[in-house]
């Protein structure tokens, strides 16, 4: 199994959490919404409103999917900041066939 090979399974692990998923996709959401005005990150305290998760359960869930290295998050004063890594999104979709040859 390479190296590549890995690093996906981590990633579809880390995303196999429901309450994860839901996180990941709500980041993913607001980074597109946020594309327009040219701000590629959202405030978490924006998102964990809207989710019916705890705080630590948050911070747990944020913490499983930046060690799988699907985003990345900055502390702001005191807001945290996630944003998508694409780089590790347009290395899974090169992983995964869309079609048969």
């Amino acid at each position: 199994m390479d190296t590549d090979t890995r690093k996906v399974a981590k990633i579809l692990k880390a995303l196999s959490n429901a309450n994860r998923l839901e996180l990941y996709l709500e980041i993913a959401k607001r980074n597109k919404k946020n594309f327009e005005t040219s701000c590629y990150e959202c405030f978490i305290s924006e998102i964990a409103g809207s989710l019916n998760i705890g705080a630590p359960t948050i911070s747990h869930h944020l913490k499983e999917l930046t060690n799988a290295d699907l985003i990345h998050t900055e502390r702001r004063g005191k807001f945290l900041v996630a944003s998508i890594n694409e780089k590790t999104i347009n290395m899974v979709k090169s992983l995964l066939p869309t079609q048969t040859e």
